[in-house]
């Protein structure tokens, strides 16, 4: 079996499947695994739904923009900060929870966000394909409603998961110089930019996308198309309002 390290350093999304199933026990192993990462104060702030329902599946679909690995994967798991289970914990043992506020669910995503990724690390080493979704906060509600997600329970990612059905090409990575800063923080100057983006910019397939969409630069991609300041705006509000409707910004 690869070694972690090297498992890594090959890793690649996957979002086509193959029509075999995940085994509820190979899953459930992976999960049971997954709970051993780092938590806050050993609170195990998060739950992950289950989704393998057809329907189900599309009813996430449209939360998700309708991307086919959506209804496609055998699996789909949406992990949620939950402040819900450990607040009715305090309720039930006569003490007085307070975590219905903005930092309590800054905890409670980081815990889930560990343990979405310490999964992801277990199942691509049994082999499995994953896709994480970046769209799971961009229209929470939906899937707040979707999943029927109580208050204090807010999604933060979706992972698709099945056997691979296709070897994906690796996509780049930034040089390890452009992120590491020894000891302070040193911001950058237009000849580091330069150079740690090189190589990204450089890339036939990046040079044709800014052709086709009639950009000048990459970067242009990024601010005037993929995310815009426009939508991100629209999708911060969204957010905000998934919030306080879930009970982690008090009215």
């Amino acid at each position: 079996m690869m070694n972690l390290l090297d498992l890594l350093k090959g890793r690649a999304t996957v979002r086509r499947y193959s029509e075999r199933d995940v085994d509820a026990s190979l899953l459930n192993r992976l999960l049971e695994a997954a709970a051993r990462t780092q938590t806050m104060g050993n609170l195990q702030l998060y739950s992950v739904v289950v989704t393998r329902d057809a329907e189900r599946k599309r009813a996430l679909a449209p939360a998700h923009f309708n991307q086919p690995m959506v209804t496609d994967a055998p699996v789909v798991l949406t992990i949620c900060a939950d402040f819900n289970r450990t607040t009715r914990w305090c309720e039930e043992r006569k003490a007085k929870p307070g975590y219905g506020n903005f930092l309590s669910f800054l905890n409670a995503s980081t815990d889930a966000l560990l343990f979405t990724q310490t999964f992801s690390c277990l199942a691509e080493e049994e082999g499995l394909g994953l896709c994480f979704l970046g769209t799971t906060i961009y229209q929470p509600l939906a899937i707040i409603n979707a999943l029927h997600l109580p208050r204090l329970v807010m999604p933060v990612a979706t992972l698709t998961v099945g056997w691979p059905a296709e070897e994906p090409a690796l996509s780049d990575r930034l040089p390890v110089s452009s992120f590491v800063h020894e000891e302070t923080y040193s911001d950058y100057s237009r000849d580091e930019i330069d150079r740690f983006y090189a190589e990204k910019e450089s890339l036939p397939e990046n040079k044709h996308f800014v052709e086709i969409n009639q950009k000048e630069t990459l970067a242009q991609i990024f601010t005037d198309i993929r995310y815009t300041k426009k939508d991100n705006e629209a999708m911060s509000k969204g957010l905000f309002e998934a919030l306080r409707h879930q009970g982690f910004i008090e009215e």
